[in-house]
């Protein structure tokens, strides 16, 4: 069982930066492969970003490739979100998540994650 607690999110404006934060509780963390998801008002849940254990591969959603970076600490048992050049379309509530699969494999589909953080909300004003 793995319990996520995020840290970060704001309100800001267009071209600024933010940083999420997502401490990961319980054993294990390096054998998660992790994510990011986001949800705008009246929209699904969509895909952001999601790193491998050991953080050496990435992949992005093609709108915010570019702009936002995941990152991993697995000593500290957190993934990063480090997000620069916001725009308003970035304005959502950010979930962060984690697969508890046996592969390590990068998915952009909710289905593959098994547990959820909280959502924060961050607001990106033009």
């Amino acid at each position: 069982q793995v319990q996520l607690v995020k840290s970060g999110g704001g309100l800001v404006q267009a071209g600024a930066s933010l940083r999420l934060s997502c401490a990961a509780s319980g054993r294990s963390f390096s054998s998660y492969v992790m994510g990011w998801f986001r949800q705008a008002p009246g929209m699904e849940r969509e895909f952001v970003s999601t790193v491998s254990w050991s953080g050496g591969r990435t992949y992005y959603a093609d709108s915010v490739k570019g702009r936002f970076t995941i990152s991993r600490d697995n000593a500290k048992n957190t993934v990063y979100l480090q997000m620069n050049s916001l725009k308003p379309e970035d304005t959502a509530v950010y979930y962060c998540a984690a697969s508890g699969s046996v592969r390590d494999v990068l998915s952009p589909a909710r289905r593959y994650y098994d547990y959820w953080g909280q959502g924060t909300q961050v607001t990106v004003s033009s």
